[in-house]
């Protein structure tokens, strides 16, 4: 729940803190006393634009901060969508239990966002925002009558009603699975991805028949001449090094036998001096025996001269031209160094095209078996998908029937008895969310015909639905806080008490939800869990707001203004009236709880 919320220098609003509460909370104060510029700063906490003129007069920048109270039921989703933007979690062991969130409006409409204090976009504020906080008024009613939306509620309103029958069950000792309904969709999207998929690559299959054949033979054409080149990695450094060493055979012989001759042959050869200092070291050691090293060391190296000259010897014997061997890697070495230049790259490269050659042409000379399999994947998919979105039709048609008999008992209670709220299903083509249109219609009157809600509502109608279908909704709404601003227009008398029953009984204790509410009508306010009372003061020559939170005579007094304009004494005892009533349980609101 939204426990803390902090406005500086953002219009009116000089420097106002809040401390709100769970439950049902309520702002009433005159008109033009700043309720709905504080309204106006919640919105920005869930990613709402910030306006140009925001700033106070004389300041470069507003700040609106707040202390988030996450439900438990909610904080796994908050977790998940802070740890995806790489923001710090928050205050709480684990998942989050407090969010903290900052926006500072800059002259000209320029904004900077903080969650947990790390700086952020309102985009992704806005997709937390979304888990904590909805906003409902007089200017949001637009996703009530756009059409586009009337799937996403009849689908919210599936969810909660497998979650509230699986709540009974347990109790009752039977067992429902939580994400039934969640499970339908997900089934759908991933049938309809699934036939997507298979349409790809049906299309990739197909093409003109000609362009097939064409490349076919060009695929050929380049296989052949690669195959019969025969290519093998690392060819080309042996063959470089095989083809230097053939060209060089006379130049490497006679290098061979002069070292030999040096070695071993010729008259004081190195072989002779080294016999000559061993005889005149093994003079010396015999008076000192610690020339028996060099001794052993002269020995070695009599016997590595003789290996070396024999190896000599065998290698410029071994050694002879070959013209013909000469030319052919002449030929071997030319046609590996154009199919380099031909294909880009290097040898390696050249033979991994070879590979990537062949699997593109058996993959165009085996089309028609493959194409025969894809096909009947397709129909499998296809057949997959029907039955999901079929599955998912049902469950929708049984979710409109109990939202349809729910929130025609709320506007019976709103004064709008004779309405009737029709959810109309019909059949559109297959999609990734099933193969329905969903649209909510409306007769404002008995023997009206059925019309778009667009259509037919008031301001002060389109209120009651609202707030009917949000008491329907709220168990489906993954929201902590609810902020209705002024959803009384149009109402009035008994009826507005029961729409205060209606948005205390959406902030009810146990579905872990708050509410805060702007309004003007003294029935409604009755109904706060806590009341906070908005006034405008001239400080130093300028306007302020200042917000306070009424005790229980404050309260009585400000009923008694809203009711009469004084806090008379009958205005007083018609207050207390008002409490008192709202202090007794509903059977209303207890009922569909």
């Amino acid at each position: 729940m939204l426990r803390h919320l902090r406005v500086t220098n953002f219009a009116i609003l000089s420097d106002v803190s809040i401390e709100l509460g769970p439950g049902m909370n309520v702002l009433t104060g005159e008109t033009g006393a700043g309720k709905s510029l504080i309204v106006e700063a919640v919105n920005l906490l869930r990613g709402g634009r910030a306006s140009a003129d925001i700033p106070r007069a004389g300041a470069d920048e507003a700040v609106v901060e707040a202390i988030v109270e996450v439900p438990e039921d909610l904080r796994g989703r908050v977790a998940s969508v802070i740890e995806g933007a790489g923001l710090p979690k928050g205050e709480g062991e684990g998942e989050a239990t407090e969010v903290f969130i900052r926006r500072v409006i800059q002259r000209g409409g320029r904004s900077r966002t903080y969650v947990n204090g790390a700086l952020t976009t309102a985009a992704r504020l806005a997709e937390l925002g979304a888990l904590l906080i909805d906003l409902s008024g007089q200017h949001q009613h637009q996703g009530l009558v756009d059409p586009s939306r009337h799937l996403e509620i009849i689908d919210a309103f599936a969810r909660s009603a497998v979650i509230m029958e699986s709540g009974i069950a347990e109790r009752g000792g039977a067992t429902l699975e939580h994400g039934a309904s969640a499970g339908l969709a997900e089934a759908m999207a991933e049938a309809w991805a699934e036939l997507r998929r298979r349409d790809d690559e049906l299309a990739a299959l197909g093409g003109d028949e000609r362009e097939r054949e064409a490349r076919v033979d060009y695929l050929r054409y380049q296989l052949e001449e690669l195959d019969g080149a025969a290519l093998t990695s690392g060819e080309d450094a042996a063959i470089e090094l095989e083809r230097a060493r053939l060209a060089s055979v006379d130049h490497l012989q006679g290098a061979a036998r002069a070292a030999e001759e040096r070695l071993y042959g010729g008259d004081d050869s190195a072989r002779d001096r080294v016999a000559a200092a061993a005889r005149d070291v093994d003079r010396g050691r015999r008076v000192d025996p610690s020339l028996d090293v060099v001794a052993r060391q002269l020995a070695e190296i009599e016997t590595l001269i003789d290996d070396a000259a024999d190896q000599l010897r065998t290698y410029a014997d071994k050694l002879e031209g070959d013209p013909e061997r000469l030319a052919y890697l002449d030929e071997r070495l030319a046609l590996i160094r154009r199919l380099t230049r031909k294909h880009g790259g290097t040898l390696d490269e050249v033979i991994a095209k070879a590979i990537e050659l062949r699997t593109e042409l058996d993959a165009l000379t085996g089309r028609d078996a493959r194409l025969a399999e894809v096909a009947a994947a397709r129909a499998q998919a296809e057949g997959a998908a029907i039955t999901a979105a079929a599955a998912l039709a049902a469950s929708r048609r049984k979710a409109a029937k109990r939202l349809e008999k729910e929130v025609a008992a709320s506007l019976g209670e709103l004064g709008m008895g004779s309405a009737r709220l029709t959810v109309v299903l019909e059949a559109r083509p297959l999609g990734p969310t099933g193969a329905d249109r969903v649209e909510l219609m409306l007769a404002s009157n008995k023997g009206e015909e059925l019309r778009p809600l667009t259509k037919v509502a008031s301001g002060g109608e389109l209120s009651r639905i609202m707030l009917a279908l949000k008491l329907s909704l709220r168990r489906a709404d993954e929201v902590a806080t609810y902020v209705f601003d002024e959803v009384d227009t149009g109402i009035g008398g008994a009826t507005a008490q029961v729409v205060g029953a209606q948005i205390r009984a959406v902030a009810a204790s146990d579905s872990g939800r708050q509410v805060l509410c702007v309004t003007h009508l003294p029935q409604i306010a009755a109904f706060a869990d806590h009341h906070f009372h908005v006034e405008k003061a001239e400080v130093g020559g300028r306007t302020e707001t200042h917000v306070r939170k009424l005790n229980a005579t404050a309260r009585k007094d400000e009923l008694a203004r809203m009711l009469g304009g004084h806090a008379t004494t009958k205005a007083r005892a018609h207050a207390a009236e008002l409490l008192a009533e709202a202090a007794r349980p509903r059977k209303h609101a207890s009922a569909r709880s």
